[in-house]
């Protein structure tokens, strides 16, 4: 992450007081949980994205700023209401909002966010850039629905499943790409091939993720949390396309009916393995993330496009 540091990291550090001033309120009490949230934040992610595929296209302007935080605006509000709805007291290692403030402030702090990123966009007639970033928001409420109806019957294929990590995850990556590129360019064109780009990796990163909860890293935290969700990820969509009927039926029945059994868990964990499944994923992990640095091959090998190839890599190739 070197190169990306020394390409961007003024831009970044620019980046992180206009982001700050962004959120700020009138209210003390809204203010106190912004300066949580802000001293809490994450490796920031997208806004590099953005930043990279802005220097890439053309060049960084103020738009490209206000796209990344409308990005991290959005990102962060969707993780507020996800603290909610899953009920999670922890985020990043810290006490999620929902655990510090109760449900209530946690859900309004979270429409606050969204409010501030429409806000920032209409009052600068950054009216494409909206439409990029809301046609992701749409994307990422669907991919959560259909994945929670399908968690009911276990039915998915592998369609499906590409289908619910395109809209919940890639979504917002790609839209970071896009936001990035259009911001640089104000061309259509190009942000769609930047768009293709971020769906890409972010489809990439969401299997990462997946072979996460099969114990492959050592990374500190619990195997089998998806098994326990009823979510059905990719080696396990596989291992199960490839079980004789027996063997399917009791590992469906054990997903729905005994998946708080930290034995029973660990079972379709080893099937998992023993089937292939993730040999499968991490070769479809791969063949997206070497799809997405095809991609960049279009642009000339400047130090923008060699940085954005070492963030592709660190993301998708991350222990943790």
């Amino acid at each position: 992450m070197e190169l990306v540091k020394h390409v961007i990291g003024s831009e970044l550090a620019i980046f992180e007081k206009k982001f700050s001033e962004s959120v700020k309120g009138t209210n003390p009490l809204l203010d106190r949980i912004m300066r949580f949230i802000i001293r809490r934040k994450g490796k920031q992610m997208r806004p590099m994205f953005v930043f990279l595929s802005a220097k890439i296209a053309e060049k960084i302007s103020e738009d490209t700023y206000r796209a990344a935080s409308l990005i991290e605006l959005l990102h962060t509000a969707t993780l507020v209401h996800d603290d909610v709805v899953d009920n999670a007291m922890i985020r990043r290692s810290f006490f999620s909002i929902n655990a510090l403030w109760k449900n209530k402030i946690a859900v309004l702090v979270g429409d606050y966010l969204l409010s501030k990123g429409l806000l920032l966009s209409l009052e600068h007639q950054d009216y494409q850039i909206l439409h990029i970033t809301s046609r992701a928001v749409r994307e990422m409420s669907e991919g959560e629905l259909l994945q929670m109806e399908k968690a009911r019957k276990l039915d998915i294929k592998e369609d499906v499943y590409f289908e619910i990590i395109r809209a919940k995850t890639a979504s917002l990556l790609s839209a970071a790409c896009s936001a990035g590129a259009y911001s640089a360019t104000r061309d259509t064109e190009v942000a769609d091939v930047f768009r293709a780009f971020g769906e890409k990796v972010g489809i990439a990163f969401q299997i990462k993720d997946d072979l996460f909860d099969y114990g492959q890293d050592d990374i500190g935290k619990p195997t089998g949390i998806d098994i326990k969700e009823k979510k059905m990820t990719l080696p396990l969509i596989y291992a199960l396309q490839h079980a004789d009927r027996e063997t399917r039926r009791k590992i469906i029945y054990i997903i729905k009916n005994q998946n708080t059994d930290r034995e029973k868990v660990e079972e379709v964990l080893r099937y998992v393995r023993q089937s292939g499944g993730i040999e499968y994923a991490h070769q479809k992990m791969k063949q997206y993330q070497q799809d997405a640095l095809n991609m960049l091959l279009q642009y000339p090998e400047t130090e923008a496009r060699k940085a954005m190839e070492q963030l592709v890599n660190y993301v998708i190739d991350r222990k943790y």
